[in-house]
């Protein structure tokens, strides 16, 4: 039976795309992924973050923080922000996000 879970968090979507980048560019790309991963995850309120490649290329990564709040103070932490410009001028070809409250959770696992 699957279970309804009320978890008051946000989640955001970050669907995009990356440019035609050389092997250093990608390089630096993953670096700052990483240790911009790093830090958010020790951010208060963090609870996951998740990527997904489509089969188009399009990527998603699905990150969750408990409240608006804490969202907030990640995509305003000075790293990120300063990753933001980078990615904006270097990395992403496009990208939209979207940042959704929860309103119900529901889950299943098999036993």
């Amino acid at each position: 039976m699957a279970e309804e879970q009320k978890l008051p968090h946000v989640v955001s979507l970050f669907r995009f795309r990356v440019r035609n980048l050389t092997h250093a560019q990608n390089e630096e790309y993953r670096g700052t992924a990483e240790r911009l991963m790093k830090i958010a995850s020790a951010m208060p309120g963090f609870i996951s973050f998740r990527e997904y490649t489509g089969s188009d290329g399009e990527m998603l990564a699905v990150v969750e923080f408990a409240s608006a709040e804490q969202l907030s103070a990640w995509r305003n932490h000075p790293d990120h922000v300063m990753a933001q410009e980078r990615g904006r001028n270097e990395f992403y070809a496009e990208y939209q996000i979207v940042n959704c409250a929860v309103m119900h959770q529901y889950e299943y696992k098999q036993r």
